[in-house]
């Protein structure tokens, strides 16, 4: 099986689709390992498995995820990337990005809802990816080893998220990255408006994630396979009725782990989904403010990459926010808003799939 670099590719990210017949030896053994060891020339097995992830591996024709179990005489099958349009800078321009902060290590920008940040399964059209690689043409020479196109990207928003997001502006400014997310050292504080009124005063919300057993789509506190999750809360202001036909709570939210969907999954767990949030129970739009889930990436604070120096952006709330905010009597600019929303503490009681606990 032992693959050697040729001319068709780097053996990461071939260019011409290859093909691989396992061995009796190979029974048992998982896809993205053998992918690994059959693309050779560097290919670890993280890489491997992205390759699965975006559909570039078949097993005897048909899709395979990247745990499945090898049998003697499968054939994989291993596609090129295909090429991606990028898009012109004139395109660019069309889109706002407010960048927050730019420096040789990080840009960091406030992504707005409806903007994807990089393609992939079921993700089509304009993306911040493509802002990068038409607003800083750095992001063009980046190395694309497994097919992937994700220059500078160490952490994702959902589509219908607004708020501050980190970029990394080299490669090895975005390992150093990478590892304060996966260390949880990096601080991340979120505002939503949810639905109802909520009760306490502050709480934790601990209760795995994972995929959804019937909606693929979606995530779930009730998913068989699940990883733990949690999520400090803290009440802003409790409305009832008036600019909205139905009380909602403003709250910030401080996330400890990072899972799909986890802020918006551990919300409507406890019966108060993001008001517009029509996949976990938010509905549609209502008062005229939200047509996506009210949810906004309010601040983060992480080590700079190169000094080590603790570091903190905020980004300003969208109009569909600041909107919500002026017609409650709540937005007085954005200096009380930051003030009043990092100065809350989060700690609290723990709310767990059994319940309360103290």
């Amino acid at each position: 099986m032992a693959s050697r670099c040729s001319g068709e590719g780097d053996g990461r990210r071939p260019a011409a689709a290859r093909q691989f017949s396992a061995g009796a030896e190979h029974a048992g053994m998982r896809l993205d390992v053998f992918v690994a060891a059959a693309l050779g020339c560097d290919c670890s097995r993280s890489q491997a498995a992205r390759l699965i992830k975006a559909g570039l591996v078949a097993v005897n024709g048909a899709p395979a995820r990247a745990a499945r179990l090898l049998h003697a005489a499968d054939l994989v099958r291993v596609e090129p990337a295909p090429p991606v349009a990028r898009a012109s800078p004139e395109t660019a321009q069309s889109v706002e990005v407010e960048v927050l902060h730019a420096d040789q290590a990080l840009i960091v920008v406030n992504k707005p809802a409806g903007l994807v940040v990089h393609r992939g399964a079921g993700a089509a059209g304009f993306t911040l990816v493509d802002w990068l690689w038409a607003s800083f043409p750095e992001f063009l020479a980046w190395p694309d080893p497994d097919g992937v196109l994700r220059p500078g990207i160490v952490h994702r928003l959902d589509k219908g998220t607004s708020g501050v997001m980190v970029i990394a502006r080299n490669p090895g400014v975005r390992q150093r990255l990478a590892r304060q997310f996966e260390d949880r050292t990096v601080a991340k504080t979120y505002l939503a408006v949810v639905r109802g009124i909520v009760g306490r005063d502050r709480f934790t919300v601990s209760r795995a994630v994972g995929r959804h057993p019937a909606t693929r789509t979606k995530m779930s506190v009730d998913a068989p396979r699940a990883r733990p999750a949690a999520s400090d809360i803290v009440v802003l202001h409790r409305l009832e009725p008036g600019a909205l036909r139905e009380p909602v709570s403003l709250v910030k939210v401080v996330p400890r782990t990072g899972r799909t969907h986890q802020i918006r999954v551990h919300l409507a767990s406890i019966g108060h989904p993001c008001l517009g949030d029509a996949l976990y129970g938010g509905g549609g739009r209502r008062g005229g403010f939200f047509e996506r889930q009210a949810l906004h990436a309010f601040a983060l604070e992480l080590a700079h990459p190169l000094t080590g120096a603790r570091v903190g952006f905020v980004a300003p709330p969208p109009a569909d926010f600041v909107a919500f905010l002026e017609a409650c009597g709540l937005w007085e600019g954005m200096a009380r808003l930051k003030r009043q929303v990092l100065a809350a503490s989060v700690r609290g009681p723990a709310v767990d799939n059994t319940g309360v606990v103290g």
